[in-house]
């Protein structure tokens, strides 16, 4: 009993630790790019900016993925003795994939920088930053492998105290050197890659827990490309929506970039969250269709409740937040523009509402060599897609044409997993029904009140509303949710 309840000790404070070195992560990036619109507002070197950072984002995704792929193996390779030799040949592995991506960028910045933007100015800027955020990006891949073999021996405290130190530091040199230019970003977000990767790895070298690369490497980059193809495809949409977005004038891309970047953290910390704690329990109680379409239903529903209000409050007052977060430059127009197009990326959210939950769920089901073959397939679509949503509503064509391949990803997985009409039919309800509350509940106030109180009285209308109806749905998805834990 005394185990136990030192168990449940060390549990709950390496759950409060690595809470506090998320939103510390979080908390930086979204005080980071506060300071870069009130330093340098919406023009050519945010631009240049975004268009490497979508890079990079894509990168860190590899680094979050990794870790729901080799977690595991790396358990069961410590059960059986042989954890060093299975963390260094996931280390090996992962060189041969980053190596070739880190040189390109060191020795050919102009001509990266040339494919993923269109002005001279914003071309410049990207140069100046790709040497730095690559391998930044880099650092973050070889943390999270780190840090997963980290949590094989139980020890989460050098991974969350190398990712929240290193997020912090970042933020420092770039509030310090905020004054010699867009640069300066480069230079953070370096300096937190190092910290990320070099404390970890003192953890891990102190506990013996890297040693040299056993056999079947090959077997490993095709796990890893498996795991990571699908979710990299669906970021760099994202760097394909802001090259587009670079035809459209100058700032065009940095309103695209935010508004994007709004969208999905909402879509992280409800869907992303909620499948990342109910993917287990879903597992151990066996795969079927119909469990499928409920679970995927279920954290939909659950979802979307929070997601689609924070829209409503963007679309009444989201020139106010904008400019109160952003600076005086997203203030007017810019900031309502920038409200329109989170409201204009609503169907993707819902899109990636549905994948987060359900992508997890294909690997419960077993290996899916076929997402590779998805991710190409999606992202050349997506090119075309983009192209004409651009041709034809600008900005809101790149929001669109991003709903549009996101929802061709779902159709497919949900086919693979046998589940699709019913929970595409679900999910279709469960949209409509919190969008005409939230259209009622923050239009109605939005007719008399100012922006911010609409908002407030919208949002006070929108829970009432549910709480009070209960829609069959969301009884449902909250009725399932207790039973599976």
């Amino acid at each position: 009993m005394q185990g136990n309840r030192r168990g449940r000790r060390s549990a709950i404070g390496s759950g409060l630790l690595t809470g506090l070195s998320t939103a510390a992560v979080s908390g930086s990036a979204a005080v980071a790019g506060a300071i870069l619109s009130r330093k340098f507002g919406h023009g050519v070197k945010t631009d240049g900016f975004f268009a490497v950072y979508a890079v990079y984002l894509a990168l860190v995704l590899v680094a979050n993925v990794l870790r729901v792929v080799v977690l595991p193996r790396l358990v069961r390779a410590r059960e059986d003795g042989r954890l060093p030799g299975e963390v260094g040949a996931w280390l090996a592995s992962l060189t041969v994939l980053a190596a070739p991506l880190l040189a390109i960028a060191l020795a050919w910045p102009d001509g990266i920088a040339r494919v993923l933007t269109g002005g001279a100015g914003a071309r410049h800027t990207a140069a100046e930053l790709l040497p730095w955020l690559i391998p930044a990006a880099a650092a973050q891949i070889y943390a999270g492998l780190f840090a997963s073999a980290l949590a094989a021996f139980d020890e989460y405290q050098g991974a969350a105290a190398g990712f929240g130190l290193g997020a912090l530091a970042g933020l420092a040199l770039i509030a310090a050197l905020a004054d010699h230019g867009v640069a300066a970003w480069g230079w953070g977000l370096a300096l937190n890659g190092a910290i990320a990767i070099v404390v970890p790895l003192g953890a891990l070298l102190s506990r013996h827990g890297l040693g040299l690369p056993d056999e079947r490497l090959g077997a490993r980059l095709v796990e890893l490309g498996e795991g990571i193809a699908l979710p990299v495809a669906l970021q760099l949409m994202f760097v394909v929506g802001i090259r587009f977005a670079s035809g459209l004038g100058v700032g065009k891309p940095t309103t695209f970039s935010y508004a994007y970047l709004i969208a999905a953290f909402l879509v992280a910390v409800t869907a992303s969250s909620v499948a990342l704690v109910s993917t287990v329990p879903f597992a151990r109680a066996g795969f079927s269709p119909d469990r499928v379409a409920r679970h995927v239903l279920a954290a939909s529903w659950l979802s979307l409740v929070p997601v689609v209000a924070a829209v409503g409050v963007f679309v009444v007052a989201g020139e106010t937040i904008v400019r109160w977060a952003l600076g005086s430059a997203y203030g007017g127009g810019t900031g309502n523009e920038l409200g329109r197009i989170v409201a204009y990326l609503s169907p993707w959210i819902v899109a990636s509402v549905a994948i987060s939950i359900a992508f997890p769920l294909v690997f419960v089901r077993g290996r899916a060599r076929f997402l590779p073959l998805l991710a190409g397939g999606a992202l050349a679509v997506h090119v075309l897609v983009e192209w004409a949503g651009r041709a034809a509503f600008g900005l809101a064509g790149l929001a669109a044409g991003l709903a549009v391949t996101a929802t061709l990803v779902l159709v497919t997985i949900l086919l693979w997993l046998g589940a699709l009409a019913v929970t595409l039919r679900g999910l279709v309800l469960a949209a409509a029904t919190c969008g005409v509350v939230a259209l009622v509940a923050f239009g109605l106030p939005r007719l008399v009140l100012h922006s911010v109180p609409a908002a407030g009285v919208g949002l006070v209308l929108y829970a009432a509303v549910l709480l009070v109806w209960r829609p069959p749905g969301l009884r449902a998805a909250w009725s399932y949710v207790r039973a599976l834990y």
